[in-house]
């Protein structure tokens, strides 16, 4: 796999060790003198973009804003920054042809809100989650309380101090998200998951001495993993998932098992299945039965 598709597959961000599993040394080698992927430190790399929204905040004497700041950051997130955003003083006249390419939002932000380069990452969290939809915000908020950046508390306070119209989405983020998601994969899963009527999903739950799933209903004795292929690709980590996934349902749970094209790119089949599950498992009529296949396209879909 190419490395840049393998950190995208990661939230933008990750280790060598990490990137390994999925790449070669050789192309990551490659990439990174190409521009592809860049190198922040020993052992860490993110895809780019960073360096880029710093000088464009400079021209317009702006901060790094919403995911543009998440990803200075170092936060995982679902997808990288499609162009930069940058937050300048509301009163900042700023001619067209330098806003070209760029994000820009005029607004006047408190000192301690901000850096020199970046709004605060309380803040930070807080704008993704008023303006971007809930499963991104989610991956956001979740890498921020995994890197100990921000606190749930600090999050449910800016919450409920936003405006009316933003209030409701920002306090959907801060009081689902969890430091105990590994990745943006199953910070996604747990978005689509949480809107699903019946289904009480819970972050990696100890369940009977046998390991922690992404997410468990307890009360419905139902196990949803995302199963992702950096972490299963090699037929040791295989045979000790099948093992785990057998014993989960000897204990007389169900597993249902998604991968990371069926939750970022097809969440209408994933909803569909957990609330077909939801329904077989509480005694309720599921509808129809329902088969489906991935076509050949979205089985050699890029990472």
């Amino acid at each position: 796999m190419r490395p840049d598709h393998a950190l995208e597959r990661l939230g933008g961000v990750g280790d060598a060790a990490a990137l390994l599993r999925l790449t070669s040394r050789a192309r990551l080698r490659l990439v990174v003198r190409g521009g592809a992927v860049v190198k922040d430190g020993r052992g860490r790399y993110s895809l780019p973009g960073v360096e880029a929204a710093i000088r464009a905040a400079n021209r317009l004497s702006g901060v790094l804003a919403e995911d543009s700041a998440a990803q200075y950051y170092g936060w995982p997130m679902k997808h990288p920054p499609p162009s930069p955003c940058l937050a300048v003083p509301r009163n900042r006249n700023v001619a067209d042809h330098r806003r070209r390419g760029l994000r820009v939002r005029f607004v006047n932000i408190a000192t301690e809100d901000a850096n020199t380069l970046a709004t605060c990452p309380g803040r930070t969290v807080t704008d993704c989650s008023a303006r971007m939809p809930f499963d991104e915000a989610l991956s956001i908020a979740d890498s921020a309380l995994r890197a100990r950046d921000v606190t749930r508390s600090e999050l449910i306070r800016r919450a409920e101090a936003m405006p009316d119209r933003y209030r409701t989405r920002c306090l959907r983020v801060a009081r689902t998200a969890s430091e105990k998601a590994a990745n943006p994969f199953e910070s996604v899963l747990r978005a689509i998951a949480v809107e699903v009527v019946g289904l009480a999903a819970l972050p990696q739950v100890w369940v009977d001495d046998i390991g922690r799933p992404d997410l468990v209903d307890v009360k419905l004795r139902l196990v949803v993993e995302a199963d992702s292929f950096e972490f299963h690709g090699r037929r040791r980590a295989l045979t000790k998932d099948c093992e785990r996934y057998n014993a989960f349902v000897i204990g007389g749970w169900l597993v249902i098992r998604f991968s990371w094209e069926h939750v970022m790119f097809e969440p209408d089949y994933v909803r569909q299945v957990l609330t077909s599950m939801v329904a077989l498992l509480s005694g309720q009529p599921s509808g129809q039965p329902f088969k489906r296949a991935l076509a050949d396209d979205q089985l050699r879909r890029p990472a």
